[in-house]
């Protein structure tokens, strides 16, 4: 995911690995939900999918304020703003239709912005190939939702949730390698000759 060499771009005293790792954790545990709750109602879908966007709105406010690059400051924010509104709107409503739409404006404009962190800085971070991938996972789970809504809460969670344990797993693996790089870029290059 991410190399040594690489970790000089990333202040060591700046933990961006551990909003990926709180991220991933969050996406791991909304797609355990969606695995093994066997016939969730409506309420499932609205509560469990709104408790995920809100979760994700409070660690990209973490991140914005731990990430080096003042260039992803901006969307981090928007992100933030509709994840937290989606989250809002997902309560409310308690529809297939509104928990629908308030998850892919959500998944869809965070997909969007992974993308544009990727474009900005694929040669300068080493977690631009692992914004690709998230954000195509956005944008497509988000794309693809409208289509299961007629299905109900077991297929929309389905969806979701097969898309939040993909993401989780590549933050993971995001997070750790970043926060290894972390480490050896604080030890400098004594420790790791």
């Amino acid at each position: 995911m991410t190399s040594a060499s690489a970790s000089s771009t990333v202040p060591a005293h700046r933990p961006v690995w551990q909003p990926l790792l709180v991220r991933a954790v969050i996406a791991l545990a909304f797609g355990a939900v969606t695995v093994f709750w066997a016939s969730p109602s409506v309420q499932v879908l609205a509560v469990s999918s709104g408790l995920y966007l809100l979760a994700n709105a409070a660690v990209f406010v973490w991140q914005r304020k731990v990430d080096p690059t003042p260039k992803t400051r901006l969307p981090l924010l928007i992100a933030a703003v509709v994840s937290a509104l989606a989250g809002v709107v997902a309560f409310v409503s308690m529809s297939d239709a509104g928990t629908t739409a308030a998850l892919s404006v959500a998944l869809g404009v965070t997909g969007v912005v992974e993308l544009l962190f990727w474009f900005w800085l694929r040669g300068a971070s080493p977690l631009a190939r692992d914004w690709i991938v998230s954000g195509f996972v956005g944008v497509g789970t988000a794309a693809a939702l409208p289509f299961f809504t007629y299905l109900g809460a077991h297929a929309l969670l389905g969806v979701t949730g097969g898309a939040a344990i993909i993401s989780g797993v590549l933050w993971i693996l995001s997070g750790l390698s970043a926060r290894h790089d972390a480490r050896i870029g604080a030890a400098g290059p004594k420790a790791v000759n």
